[in-house]
């Protein structure tokens, strides 16, 4: 049986890496011995190791989504205690403060995911990013016209976008694809609960703080979430960690193991070759037919769930006052952050991953059908808890792009460097996979954002419509997808030597480093890969 393998890469630039591991302690950790995988002690120090990220990351990335989203949506409150009528704008000057921010927001995902490549520190990027939105939030409440307020809601899009994509790439650098679901689920819960803890904050704000020292309530509302939002971002750059070989917060030996278990995870070394760029890794996340069709499918599902941004305003049409409508507005999301979490668990169980994504949208088109069908109270209300449900799918979509772009991952990926903190070389792929799919799919709410039109209200059946119709046509790419990653499961099962076609000899040999194998050993490993649908 002839192994088709990748060539060796061009000694020229091999030696450029070999020269930094010379002068690297890359040797140091290669002297900290591992146990073997699968042994009762290679599982016992993964567990030790897992429980120390999931006590200091996911409670970190978890908080500042919540802010992340109650920044973001802060304008839907204030709108109900006067904003819009203070500031003089009109329904439709409403509707494109709304969208502009994710004309900022979009575009600028992608090359944050990729200048992520050039920085050894991304808790500093992050928590700086966190800081400065946290400060254009708090400016909010000093505009006083549309222009003002326009322009803050075009800058604040600029730091949010590096939140998301870059905080699910951080996660992916250390957890594996079984475990990576559950957590990412945790991060997007936050969102979730943002949309539940804000409606909160903002009727105590709104129905105490009107007037205080000659204040507008709406203007405390975004001084007071500003504030709280700076503080969490300089205490992130302390609590984020940074990549597995350069975090000060873990053991020589924990940071070996990260990146040891990443590589098995994948049958390589999560790292780019030498020849490879950020350019390179752009370029072929483009050309991939699955980026095309996540994406697409990402903006006709971010379309359907676009409603979002006008929850408050939809509770309202219930009837009741303002404090009592924030109050409704809370539940369904918390119904949909247990939803969410349940669900991604479920999904790491099972590696399924079709049916807990298009699932949650079918909930969304049945809550539709219902609001389509009554305007009566309990109806509407029952079809709200249904309609927020959905981002339980959602949150799951960056989480099928990680585990159906192959390697190269698209993230990052760095090499040994000198004091574990100076990167060489990173793997690019699915960083820009990530960056285009939610970055080019969040155009779905910037549409979205005139789709919930005022006049259509308060029935809004022309806005459950269109995004009935967007859910419809997300179910059919979704199926698209998971065929193609069958088919492709099918070519691996039928020769099981096509599972190396694509391995990279240099990330390869990596992997073997890292666990004690030889070259053969790891090749063989790799063949077990499979894409989860």
């Amino acid at each position: 049986m002839t192994t088709r393998l990748s060539p060796k890469p061009d000694t020229k630039k091999e030696s450029i890496i070999v020269d930094v591991e010379e002068n690297t302690r890359a040797s140091d950790l290669d002297n900290l011995g591992l146990p073997v995988s699968g042994t009762p002690e290679r599982l016992k120090a993964e567990r030790k190791l897992v429980r120390k990220l999931d006590s200091r990351l996911l409670p970190t990335v978890f908080v500042i989504f919540i802010m992340n989203y109650i920044d973001r949506n802060g304008i839907t409150t204030a709108r109900l205690k006067g904003m819009q009528q203070d500031l003089g704008i009109s329904d439709i000057q409403y509707a494109t403060v709304i969208a502009v921010l994710y004309a900022s927001y979009c575009p600028a995902q992608i090359p944050s995911n990729m200048l992520l490549n050039y920085l050894p520190r991304p808790s500093l990027y992050i928590g700086l990013c966190v800081i400065l939105w946290g400060l254009t939030s708090a400016l909010t409440g000093v505009t006083k016209n549309f222009a003002g307020i326009l322009a803050c809601r075009m800058f604040i899009g600029l730091p949010e976008s590096a939140f998301y994509p870059g905080a699910s790439y951080l996660l992916s650098r250390w957890y594996t694809k079984k475990e990576l679901a559950f957590r990412l689920a945790i991060l997007y819960s936050g969102l979730l609960i943002s949309n539940a803890f804000g409606s909160l904050m903002a009727a105590g704000i709104l129905a105490n703080m009107e007037g205080k020292r000659g204040i507008r309530a709406w203007r405390w509302l975004f001084f007071i979430e500003g504030s709280i939002t700076i503080l969490i971002g300089f205490a992130s750059m302390w609590l984020l960690p940074d990549y597995p070989h350069n975090t000060s917060w873990i053991s020589p030996n924990e940071r070996r193991l990260a990146l040891a278990r990443i590589s098995e995870d994948a049958g390589e070394a999560d790292q780019d070759n030498a020849e490879d760029s950020p350019l390179k890794g752009l370029r072929m996340a483009i050309s991939d037919p699955l980026v095309l069709i996540f994406t697409i499918q990402t903006v006709s599902q971010l379309l359907g769930l676009s409603f979002v941004n006008f929850f408050p305003t939809l509770t309202q049409t219930l009837g009741f006052s303002t404090t009592i409508s924030l109050l409704l507005a809370a539940p369904p999301w918390v119904f949909a952050s247990i939803a969410c979490c349940l669900s991604a668990w479920h999904a790491d169980r099972t590696g399924e991953r079709f049916f807990h994504i298009a699932g949650w949208w079918w909930g969304v088109i049945v809550g539709f059908i219902i609001g389509l069908s009554t305007m009566k109270i309990p109806g509407r209300y029952v079809a709200m808890f249904l309609m927020a449900s959905g981002y339980a799918g959602f949150a799951m979509t960056l989480v099928w792009v990680s585990n159906a772009i192959p390697r190269p991952p698209a993230y990052e990926s760095y090499h040994f460097a000198k004091e574990f903190a100076e990167p060489c070389r990173i793997d690019r792929k699915r960083a820009a996979a990530m960056g285009i799919v939610n970055g080019i799919g969040n155009l779905g709410n910037l549409i979205g954002s005139y789709t919930w039109k005022t006049e259509w209200g308060p029935e809004y059946h022309q806005s459950m419509a269109i995004s009935l119709a967007a859910l419809v046509f997300s179910t059919i790419l979704a199926w698209v997808t998971r065929q193609m990653l069958i088919q492709k499961n099918n070519q691996l099962d039928a020769d099981e030597n096509a599972a190396l076609k694509d391995a990279d000899r240099a990330r390869v040999e990596e992997a073997a480093r890292l666990e004690g194998l030889t070259f053969q050993q790891a090749m063989e490993r790799r063949k077990g890969y499979r894409y989860l649908y």
